[in-house]
């Protein structure tokens, strides 16, 4: 049997300026807020970015790396986008995690303000949302189940945390994110293009399959210890049915709520 050739590394080596800023957009939210970039890590989250025609402007890649993320790398190169090599111990420590993987792209971010509610028909809304896991998730959640947008309002986590971008899985580029919106602005905003505003309870609220969701529809989640605040003006209250404990983390109860809104959806499209 023959075996394939691994793809060719780059021959340049980072400089420490290149890696002192890659570490800053990995770490610091202003450095990313001040260029408009962040870093994409790993050859899934690289992947969809160039799938999704991102613009990237620079790549990274470990000596150590596997022929995926070496692969990947080769993508990053044909378009155009330079791509310097890091040695084992720069891959091995500049990314945030216990074992990063060693390859990285710098992207521009995408900002978007609330023009990009115009025409939604299912999104989702946490404003405020504290805990990047969630945050990807959610993100990856939305773009599964169809939603058009999914709004961190300005109490929630930064949306191209390193952390929400990986937990994302490249979800973030197939949704469009509105950031730094207070949650009157938002919903006033959704209301304004009759989309119907269902916060989501622990206790109180109908249950999901009791609301037609096949008409446009946001969430509203709260965050993660303290709920949801009780003077948003709300279309309606909704609560999963639990045949045990008290709540689900909110990232699988935006999941679920999203899902429902897809099954009724496609059983009986409007």
């Amino acid at each position: 049997m023959v075996r394939s050739t691994p793809p060719e590394l780059p021959e340049q080596l980072a400089t420490k300026a290149d890696i002192k800023r890659l570490k800053a957009l990995l770490r610091e939210r202003r450095a990313r807020d001040d260029e408009g970039v962040f870093v994409c890590e790993g050859p899934r989250v690289i992947a969809a970015a160039l799938d999704h025609g991102i613009e990237l402007r620079q790549g990274f890649v470990g000596v150590d790396a596997t022929d995926e993320m070496r692969a990947v790398a080769q993508r990053l190169a044909a378009t155009g986008v330079p791509v310097r090599l890091l040695d084992t111990y720069a891959g091995a420590r500049v990314g945030d995690t216990v074992n990063p993987q060693p390859v990285f792209a710098i992207a521009a971010m995408r900002r978007a303000g609330l023009e990009a509610l115009a025409g939604v028909d299912l999104a989702l809304v946490a404003p405020k949302l504290g805990d990047p896991g969630n945050a990807g998730t959610l993100i990856r959640s939305a773009a599964a189940a169809g939603a058009q947008v999914i709004v961190l309002g300005a109490g929630s986590v930064d949306a191209y945390n390193p952390k929400v971008v990986r937990a994302s899985a490249g979800a973030c580029f197939a949704v469009r994110i509105v950031e730094g919106r207070t949650a009157v602005e938002i919903l006033a905003a959704l209301g304004a293009q009759g989309v119907s505003c269902l916060g989501a309870t622990a206790t109180g609220g109908a249950a999901p399959e009791t609301f037609d969701l096949r008409a446009p529809t946001a969430f509203v989640l709260g965050h993660e210890t303290h709920g949801l605040d009780p003077a948003l003006a709300l279309d309606g209250e909704v609560t999963l049915p639990m045949a045990a404990g008290e709540s689900l983390n909110v990232a699988m109860a935006g999941t679920a709520l999203l899902f429902e809104a897809a099954r009724q959806r496609r059983a009986n499209p409007r």
